[in-house]
């Protein structure tokens, strides 16, 4: 199976073929991580319901959790106004960084604080 024609054509893809994919709790809308994603990555994505990306560094793709078993069930995949990035919302099992946090973004580095007014 190939991913939708129709769809295809409205990607706008980066220089390498991929696109971004922001990837939330379906629950809380926590966000949970950043990926990258290929036509084949979220063809996969859009029939297994299993999240799968493209690892930019190995060069192949990856089922989140294949390995780990901290899975993801894919509970909605929308496109941006861009059609450059997608928002893949998400049932995760277990921790969803490679670090073992719930989120890559569960770290203490703030870049700005948010307003406490």
């Amino acid at each position: 199976m190939s991913l939708d024609p129709e769809l295809s054509a409205r990607l706008k893809r980066n220089a390498d073929g991929l696109i971004c994919a922001v990837v939330v709790e379906h629950s809380t809308s926590d966000v949970l991580m950043v990926a990258w994603m290929n036509d084949e990555a979220l063809e996969r994505t859009l029939t297994t319901r299993r999240g799968t990306y493209y690892s930019r560094s190995r060069k192949e793709l990856w089922v989140k959790g294949e390995t780990s078993g901290h899975t993801q069930h894919v509970r909605e995949v929308r496109l941006d106004c861009d059609a450059d990035t997608v928002l893949v919302r998400v049932d995760q099992t277990g921790p969803a960084c490679h670090t073992g946090t719930h989120s890559c973004f569960d770290t203490d580095e703030r870049l700005l604080l948010a307003d406490e007014g």
